[in-house]
């Protein structure tokens, strides 16, 4: 032990120490709302239609093989990908302005970007993040060194978006700063901006001459539609709303449910004009970046995606997955707000259909969510985000009920 004097044991991870405690519960009635994986109606993992399909046709192509990529990843990949979410008619890629990496997934993208801005970016070191954001964002950034800030985002009192205090924070930073931005179904909360507020949103950090960072993980598995999830970031690139480098950070775990494999890619768009040397230059460097962490991408998620999203065929199966998903979480939001309803549960509960995606921020306290688990078997994080894709028409009655039990519980005055 002398040899590492200094290291200290640290908690597990709140939400896969969740996870453990499900696990190891005995209970045959126990519902796990905690971490963020689409359930089928019967509670079980699902493998998308074209992810099967994909897998067959990849299998059996005369040059499959499991050789190493090039460090920049699969490139029939990257190209299609950036097209998922730029769109078909992106200035950006027809200009030839994108400089694309594979990534492990949405965290290994934001990694990579926190790497690039540590070590390049001039502007003013500071990432601001949503309050509440996905915890892992705080951990990614502190971890490379960056001072991390927070701009108010939920207001618990109306259930609803800041929207005054998200600008006065944007208005009020030094300039320059880093303001990582949720694309579409914000995580924890599953509320988003509307389209006229992501406009005002997107026109004061312009003024300030922020530097916009967008982490898409749910393209499409929000709404069901591609373009409809990805209009932020579209129309700040389109309509040049943004002058300054706006990287996007981007995951198909989500919405090809392919959680296990890791499949992502970061795109850096440098500036509103072309620079070919800029672009050459940070192609170079997260090259490097990748080369010292990971040597090169794995290969086998991306070549599922890619055999996707270049067959068109399999390319409608998939849009058409999307909308299975994101219905099914959707009629489980109109179903668990009918119930609590119909109960009387003290509150209001539109919320929960205000929002979007995978995640309810439901409004329950700390105190309510470990009740939730010891008396009733329900697992979801303490903050009160549940995962709605844990709810199906076998066990949404009982999560209300259990719901309607805590809220009473904790209404009544204590003697």
């Amino acid at each position: 032990m002398s040899y590492f004097a200094g290291i200290t044991e640290l908690p597990p991870d709140p939400l896969f120490g969740l996870k453990a405690r499900y696990v190891a519960d005995s209970r045959t009635d126990k519902v796990d709302l905690g971490i963020g994986a689409y359930r089928d109606n019967n509670g079980k993992p699902w493998i998308l239609p074209a992810v099967k399909l994909a897998e067959a046709k990849l299998v059996s192509s005369p040059d499959y093989n499991h050789e190493y990529l090039s460090i920049s990843g699969f490139e029939p990949f990257l190209k299609q990908a950036s097209k998922v979410i730029l769109g078909e008619n992106s200035a950006a890629l027809a200009e030839n302005r994108v400089v694309s990496q594979q990534s492990l997934s949405g965290t290994g993208a934001l990694h990579v970007a926190g790497v690039l801005l540590k070590e390049f970016y001039t502007g003013e070191k500071t990432v601001y993040l949503s309050k509440p954001t996905w915890a892992n964002h705080n951990q990614i950034f502190t971890s490379i060194g960056f001072k991390v800030a927070s701009y108010p985002y939920w207001d618990n009192d109306t259930k609803s978006l800041d929207l005054k205090g998200f600008l006065s924070t944007i208005r009020t930073a030094p300039a320059g700063s880093i303001f990582l931005l949720h694309a579409c179904a914000h995580n924890p909360t599953g509320l988003d901006p509307s389209q006229d507020e992501w406009k005002q949103v997107l026109k004061e950090l312009e003024a300030k001459k922020h530097l916009v960072l967008f982490d898409s993980a749910y393209q499409g598995f929000a709404s069901g539609d591609l373009d409809k999830d990805a209009y932020a970031i579209r129309y700040a690139i389109d309509q040049k709303v943004i002058s300054t480098p706006i990287i996007i950070c981007q995951s198909f775990a989500k919405n090809v449910g392919m959680y296990g494999e890791r499949v992502g890619a970061i795109h850096v768009i440098p500036s509103t004009q072309k620079d070919e040397q800029l672009g050459r230059a940070l192609k170079s460097q997260l090259n490097r970046i990748i080369r010292s962490e990971i040597s090169n991408p794995p290969a086998y998620g991306a070549k599922i995606v890619s055999t996707i999203l270049n067959d068109r065929a399999l390319r409608q199966q998939w849009e058409a997955d999307l909308v299975t998903m994101s219905s099914r979480i959707h009629k489980m939001r109109l179903k668990l707000k009918e119930l609590l309803t119909n109960l009387h549960t003290p509150g209001t509960w539109d919320h929960i259909v205000n929002q979007t995606g995978m995640f309810s921020f439901t409004g329950l306290s700390p105190d309510m969510v470990a009740r939730l688990e010891k008396v009733h078997g329900i697992y979801l994080v303490s903050s009160g985000r549940a995962s709605v894709a844990g709810l199906n028409d076998g066990n949404v009655e009982k999560v209300a009920n259990a719901i309607d039990e805590v809220v009473r519980f904790y209404a009544k005055p204590k003697l």
